[in-house]
């Protein structure tokens, strides 16, 4: 699964290294992640930390372009680390999660936090370093497990009839303002149905939520004209 509609990332300039520091509570993990991505000079892991809370100063000491995060950490959990990283700053620096666990709660939880992929430590080599170029240029990566599981939660969760609504009216290029004059409902209303359909949809603005709408056939039915019912 790609492309979580997050606004422009400002990569690394070509041909400098992307910078990685690696977040885990296990010294030897770290120096196993560590060997594993020094083998490509297209990478530079800057910096480590044992948990959550050390990643917290360690991502403001030295402005990584991407984390390498695991969840479970007695210093710190990764997804309250992914949280604060995201309130500081919502696309800098790129994050993936990397740990041993797949459940659907761990998933969720990571992605809905703020993760922009999601890696098993079994990953090979090369799909980690792929993992990481990837994240770097701004794209999202997600191990199959993952992927199923969202794909799964997300037909689970369908969007109401006054949330297509919504969504046709921006996608026809209606500011809030506007959406709410020709829907009769007030701005607040809209905004309300626009942070209730980005979670449905997997994104976190409303380009991206018109996009994954599109590509998932959602515009175009009769729920796209104003004169519907609420």
């Amino acid at each position: 699964m790609t492309g979580q509609g997050r606004a422009h990332v400002t990569a690394a300039p070509a041909g400098d290294p992307v910078r990685v520091i690696v977040v885990d509570d296990h010294p030897v993990v770290r120096d196993g992640i560590r060997g594993m991505l020094a083998r490509d000079d297209r990478i530079e892991v800057i910096g480590e930390a044992a948990g959550g809370e050390e990643a917290l100063l360690v991502v403001r000491a030295v402005d990584p372009d991407v984390v390498l995060m695991d969840l479970r950490m007695p210093g710190g959990d990764g997804v309250s680390a992914i949280r604060t990283l995201r309130a500081v700053d919502p696309v800098r620096p790129r994050i993936l999660v990397l740990t041993t666990y797949d459940t659907d709660h761990d998933i969720h939880a990571a992605i809905d936090a703020g993760a922009d992929g999601y890696l098993l430590k079994a990953t090979p080599r090369a799909e980690l370093v792929e993992a990481v170029l990837r994240a770097a240029a701004g794209q999202s990566v997600l191990a199959p497990a993952a992927a199923r599981s969202l794909v799964d939660r997300a037909k689970g969760e369908q969007l109401t009839a006054r949330e297509l609504q919504v969504l046709a009216a921006v996608a026809r290029g209606g500011t809030n303002r506007e959406v709410a004059r020709d829907l009769l409902v007030s701005e607040a209303t809209v905004k309300t149905h626009l942070l209730h359909l980005y979670p449905k949809l997997g994104v976190r603005d409303r380009a991206a939520a018109v996009r994954a709408a599109y590509e998932r056939g959602l515009l175009g039915g009769p729920w796209d004209r104003p004169d519907q019912p609420r």
